[in-house]
């Protein structure tokens, strides 16, 4: 048979030198209160370093916790504080809830459930809770999320720009190498991908290898700002060069169309699209009327020419050759 004591140990996922004392029953006021204790002859340690401390005096504190039935449930606690050499006096750590709060992580984690699921209103009025109180749960699950994203791999990132309708809000998407989203900021600004960063800490920012972004000078700005090294870990993806290249060619082939001869214009003008396909996608027509009009639009051609090496760059897997191979393409 399990007592009383135990059966709320259990439910408070109370472990030594954590022990429940004591349960009284307020029936006139439907609240259980449940009387926590940390082992006196247990060592205290700094809640910073970690460090062996002496029992300095303890705080009453409270918290409420999941209801017991239809019983409101009270926690009570004289928490010890200890005295540091290094800290001073400092409150120790209690294991059922978070610092300066006066609810345990389980009914905080079941007010945020009812969220997803009803307005701030009725979360109210369920759980007799004020505004403030309900902003301050919120609060506290933003920065675990925040916690748990410090964990989340961070040595190769993507940012990305994405938007809701064309011409409508944009949002600054980030991502990790395994497809992981870390964050999502309104806007494209510069300040949009800073606030990423100043999350990270500073051992995760020279820990990066590599950022693939677009050519967005403001992603360009953010990064060296706030990344050590960051022309060596800025790396643009190949869609966005490609869709530069290909708006320089198109361009090319407009001017040029404007000096061949006129028997010549419409056959150049009717080609767009030939020259913007990638080599795999090319029909044997496409390429027959290429190497015609290659004959004829030779500036074209060329930048024709240099877009296509340049789309065979991203097979290589050792930098040195890809350095070799981008110098080469360059001059």
């Amino acid at each position: 048979m399990v007592d009383e004591l135990t059966l709320y140990e259990k439910i408070l996922k109370v472990t030594p030198p954590w022990s429940v004392e004591q349960i009284q029953l307020n029936e006139p006021d439907n609240i259980v209160h449940v009387y926590v204790e940390y082992n006196k002859e247990q060592t205290l340690q700094c809640p910073r370093c970690d460090v062996d401390a002496s029992r300095y005096d303890t705080r009453q504190r409270t918290w409420r916790h999941l209801d017991t039935c239809q019983y409101q449930t009270i926690v009570h606690c004289a928490v010890p504080r200890c005295r540091c050499e290094e800290h001073g006096v400092l409150q120790i750590s209690v294991p059922w809830a978070e610092k300066g709060s006066g609810f345990t992580l389980l009914f905080e984690s079941q007010v945020i459930d009812w969220l997803k699921e009803a307005s701030i209103n009725s979360v109210s009025r369920r759980y007799g809770l004020s505004w403030n109180a309900i902003d301050g749960i919120l609060k506290r699950a933003v920065q675990r999320g925040l916690q748990r994203r410090e964990q989340q791999d961070t040595h190769h990132l993507a940012v990305d720009e994405v938007s809701q309708r064309k011409g409508r809000r944009t949002m600054t998407i980030v991502s990790n190498h395994h497809g992981h989203v870390l964050d999502v900021q309104e806007n494209r600004t510069k300040d949009s991908l800073l606030d990423f960063y100043k999350g990270l800490s500073h051992l995760q920012r020279d820990a990066i290898h590599s950022i693939s972004m677009d050519m967005s000078a403001a992603y360009i700005g953010a990064t060296l700002n706030a990344i050590p090294h960051a022309k060596t870990k800025i790396c643009f993806d190949k869609f966005h060069v490609i869709k530069d290249l290909n708006e320089a060619v198109n361009a090319i082939r407009k001017s040029e169309t404007k000096k061949v001869s006129s028997d010549w214009r419409q056959p150049l003008q009717r080609t767009r699209f030939h020259w913007l396909r990638g080599p795999s996608t090319l029909t044997a027509d496409h390429q027959a009327t290429l190497r015609l009009l290659k004959t004829i639009a030779t500036k074209t051609a060329r930048a024709w020419s240099i877009k296509q090496y340049a789309m065979g760059l991203w097979v290589y897997r050792c930098r040195g050759w890809a350095q070799k191979a981008w110098i080469r393409w360059y001059h």
